[in-house]
């Protein structure tokens, strides 16, 4: 629980936008797993993001309703004091590739999300949307190249506090 808790709170709170009901959810994927016993821990870090991915889908489905996630509460651990200027850079990367990881498709967002903030591999993140490994390879290679592109477009302070393009 220790180990799965976090991450599947930050990807459940992706999904439903609220991380209220992103608790909730992961309360009831552990339960679930307390009842299924044995047969689901073999695989299983792919069996409780695909609880969580099932739940938050039939959660959004219900509400029908969007509203954007904090970002405090997105954030789910903090670094350990380096330089205040190295944490603030850090911040506004980290901030401005989440801003444009939301403008790609949902599911290029999710393989990403998978991936790269939750650390599972490409045949796990197969196992949880229900694709091939070969389409989720796809999908997070086309993703990455379109990230690329706009971060290459996207200006960058100059020292006199202007913008330039890169």
């Amino acid at each position: 629980m220790d180990q799965f808790q976090g991450p599947l709170i930050a990807y459940t709170a992706r999904l439903t936008e609220d991380l209220e009901s992103a608790r909730d959810v992961v309360q009831d994927a552990f339960l679930r797993l307390l009842r299924e016993g044995p047969s689901a821990r073999d695989k299983l870090a792919p069996w409780l993001y695909t609880v969580c991915r099932n739940r938050a889908f039939d959660i959004r489905r219900k509400e029908q309703r969007m509203t954007p996630l904090s970002e405090a509460a997105s954030q789910t651990c903090e670094s350990r004091e380096p330089a205040q200027t190295t944490v603030l850079e850090h911040r506004e990367s980290l901030d401005q590739v989440l801003q444009l990881v939301g403008t790609l498709p949902e599911s290029q967002q999710e393989v990403v999300r998978l991936k790269f903030q939750s650390g599972l591999s490409y045949r796990e993140i197969a196992a949880i949307t229900g694709l091939s490994v070969t389409h989720v390879g796809v999908l997070i290679h086309t993703a990455i190249g379109r990230l690329r592109s706009q971060l290459n477009q996207q200006p960058t302070p100059t020292s006199n506090g202007r913008h330039k393009a890169k």
